[in-house]
């Protein structure tokens, strides 16, 4: 055969449809880091801006106190430096300091705990139960608003002066409040998942077991970390009841010498501990409901 031959036989028939072109594929676009604003609404932002953040947050309060107490236009007996502190502190730690953290620990933590354990049934069975809401709420918002120091007298007089005045305090501060948080907890679980569990033939308890409190669970523990919180702001008042050791007896037998380096240790140490307490249960709760976080 031909070479001229060979060439006819390639060439497409007079008529017939060209040669096919090869197919290009469609070039990949490249993907852009998302974009996360700093003013963004609800807008997640990088973990390291977020730390300096939280470094900046905690350094210039600090730095703005260090620049008050050298700057001599407050008295170091009104505003003592961060110096004087630390060597206040380091004074109190030789004269008992972790027996004191350890007893006001104690005592903030039971009377917290006996708060929780009593106020979330009951809390539970208000926000479960109209009947339950319309015979205990009006009481509870009512006593909830008398202050806790106002009980004092009475807490001494039922009490004691012991230990246990001490947690009855705390209690006081925290019960009703805890009751009602709890109770709107409750109240939040959508009314379609109760219907559901109705339609399905649920019982009363079989709802409260196993729709409202597996669904509740994720407040009801952000309300007892938020009342942990507001247990130890009532310290210092619990510890006015014929306390001798503690933090907050120590910020107020300073308070007659006029030892407001003191004071200011005891105050930054209980908002320290209130910290570290406050973080451990935010990891809790990370760990119990990761599935929330996995959008933020």
């Amino acid at each position: 055969m031909t070479t001229q031959t060979m060439r006819g036989a390639a060439a497409p028939a007079q008529g017939g449809l060209p040669p096919a072109m090869p197919v290009m594929a469609p070039p990949v676009p490249t993907l852009l880091p998302e974009p996360r604003p700093w003013w963004g609404v609800r807008t997640p932002i990088p973990r390291p801006r977020a730390l300096v953040l939280v470094a900046l947050g905690l350094l210039l309060p600090l730095l703005g106190w260090m620049a008050l107490a050298a700057s001599g236009w407050v008295q170091p007996v009104f505003m003592p430096g961060p110096g004087a502190v630390l060597q206040r502190m380091a004074d109190w730690w030789a004269d008992g300091l972790l027996e004191d953290v350890a007893i006001s620990t104690l005592r903030v933590v039971s009377g917290w705990a006996l708060s929780a354990l009593i106020a979330l049934p009951l809390g539970l069975l208000i926000g479960s139960f109209r009947t339950v809401q319309a015979l205990l709420e009006p009481l509870t918002d009512f006593i909830r608003y008398m202050p806790a120091v106002a009980f004092i007298p009475l807490v001494m007089v039922w009490v004691g002066i012991d230990e246990g005045a001490k947690v009855a305090i705390i209690f006081i501060g925290t019960f009703f409040q805890m009751v009602l948080m709890v109770a709107e907890d409750v109240r939040r679980v959508p009314a379609a998942q109760i219907e559901a569990a109705q339609t399905l033939g649920a019982t009363r308890g079989e709802i409260i077991q196993q729709v409202l409190v597996p669904s509740a669970k994720p407040a009801l523990l952000d309300t007892l970390r938020v009342t942990m919180g507001w247990a130890w702001t009532y310290l210092v008042v619990a510890e006015l009841v014929a306390a001798s050791s503690g933090l907050g007896f120590a910020i107020l037998k300073a308070l007659r010498f006029l030892q407001t380096d003191k004071i200011f240790g005891g105050i930054l140490l209980i908002g320290l501990i209130g910290l570290a307490i406050d973080q451990l249960m935010r990891l809790a709760h990370r760990k119990a409901f990761g599935y929330l976080y996995l959008r933020r």
